[in-house]
């Protein structure tokens, strides 16, 4: 489809267990180890239902329906995805509704540890030979009428009630870095037999405990907003072996700012001035380190390190203030690094979910619903794909090529489309060179109707 030769230099700069064929394939292998819930014969299997739906988030077609009325791609489908059989909308929908979500959390593990193998896992280590593991609640589903047994739901003063779904999103972060690396979330539904509603600090606890056991010796920096910030879920990050920078605000925590207080009163604490990196700049940089502090008064053997950091914009007089504890020890030595590792926190909102709702992924729209795990399933898809894109983001010179040669991912996502929908394919590999490339223009074929 493109100049052969200059082709064959893009393919032979690639990590070819990091390519978008690769890692496609690495998915259709881990989603066909998921145990097919029907009996006997079955026109349509249950690992080509999934692999259609991976094949449309990773598209990144705005429904379901667009997806089913494409026909004439499925010869791409079979070529690029492996899928024998597409199904059509109702089907994928029936088939994928009754799987398990704890079945597809494998996946994801088997291209986090095709990214660890490819060396390219290693660029994400920040701090103290750790990496850096952003968690944060996000929603995706919210209606006044449709609803599952394991939706949440909420009652207004006037009696009107809301269903929704959420998830406790998890990545690998690098303040130096674009990419985020997604790990499974969490689902935040009402579990069975559960009468009360679930709740992001319970999902916490899960999250924790299924990530130590797939990620043993993994040494990460786990970083949180203020609302993490208490005993018990400090307590559970010990106990699995996770340092630890989590915000904290003076109105949740009066006892621990009054002891910080205190030691700043007697001299007791460290101070230190960062001049801004960019030498025209006018910020300075001030933050303050207090060791061994009580988390609060109810909990007095908890100690943690206080962290406040000033961001003071003398130039146009605006001050952002940010304060954290954590279980590791800060000094002059690695303050700034603590401060940028704090702050990362924001990955989460600002390279994932912001990214999942408004670059292409339709992450809040409604796929269907279902009666039993269809949308939870759809969900974890589109995170699936979004931690394949990723990948390819960082580490595929073909795909970034591609991007850089549109300028918006947006507009990647439109022409792909548009390809693939319009010429026959063999690989993404071949997608991405004809965008690089260009590819040649076909004459419509007009059919006989006689």
């Amino acid at each position: 489809m493109g100049s052969g030769g200059i082709a064959m230099v893009g393919r032979r700069a690639e990590r070819k267990q990091l390519s978008a064929d690769a890692l496609f394939s690495l998915v259709r292998s881990g989603l066909a180890m998921i145990s097919d819930h029907r009996v006997g014969n079955t026109e349509i299997s249950l690992t080509d239902a999934m692999m259609s739906a991976f094949g449309m988030f990773s598209l990144k077609c705005p429904s379901l329906l667009q997806f089913d009325q494409q026909q004439r791609a499925n010869e791409n489908l079979q070529s690029v995805y492996k899928i024998d059989r597409v199904p059509c909308d109702t089907q994928m929908r029936t088939i994928v509704d009754p799987v398990d979500p704890e079945a597809l959390r494998p996946v994801f593990r088997d291209v986090f540890r095709q990214v660890q193998r490819g060396k390219a896992l290693e660029q994400f280590v920040y701090l103290k030979g750790c990496y850096l593991l952003s968690l944060d609640g996000t929603g995706y589903f919210s209606s006044s009428k449709i609803h599952c047994p394991s939706c949440m739901k909420k009652v207004s003063r006037s009696g009107a009630v809301t269903y929704y779904h959420q998830m406790l999103g998890a990545a690998l972060v690098h303040p130096d870095l674009k990419e985020v690396l997604p790990l499974c979330p969490e689902p935040i539904i009402k579990q069975d037999g559960a009468t009360k509603n679930d709740c992001e600090r319970n999902a916490a606890r899960r999250f924790l405990s299924k990530f130590r056991q797939e990620h043993p010796h993994l040494p990460v920096i786990v970083v949180e907003d203020g609302l993490s910030s208490n005993a018990p879920h400090v307590r559970d990050l010990l106990a699995h072996r996770m340092h630890f920078i989590l915000g904290v605000k003076e109105g949740d925590h009066p006892f621990l700012f009054e002891q910080v207080e205190l030691r700043e009163n007697t001299g007791d604490v460290t101070d230190v001035e960062i001049r801004d990196q960019n030498p025209k700049s006018d910020i300075r940089h001030l933050i303050t380190i207090v060791p061994d502090v009580p988390l609060n008064e109810s909990n007095q053997d908890l100690l943690v390190t206080f962290v406040r950091y000033i961001e003071l914009n003398e130039a146009e007089d605006k001050i952002r203030l940010f304060t954290w504890v954590t279980d590791l020890k800060a000094h002059r030595g690695n303050a700034w690094q603590f401060m940028r590792a704090g702050r990362s926190r924001w990955k989460i909102e600002n390279e994932t979910f912001n990214t999942l709702k408004n670059q292409g992924y339709h992450f809040e729209h409604n796929y269907g619903h279902g009666k039993q795990n269809l949308s939870v399933n759809l969900a974890l898809l589109m995170m699936l794909a979004f931690l394949v894109d990723q990948v390819l983001q960082r580490c595929s010179r073909l795909f970034r090529a591609a991007w850089n040669e549109l300028g918006s991912k947006r507009l990647l996502w439109e022409e792909m489309r548009s390809i693939f929908y319009h010429f026959s394919i063999r690989s993404m590999s071949e997608l991405y060179e004809a965008i690089l490339y260009g590819h040649k223009n076909r004459r419509p074929e007009i059919l006989d109707s006689s």
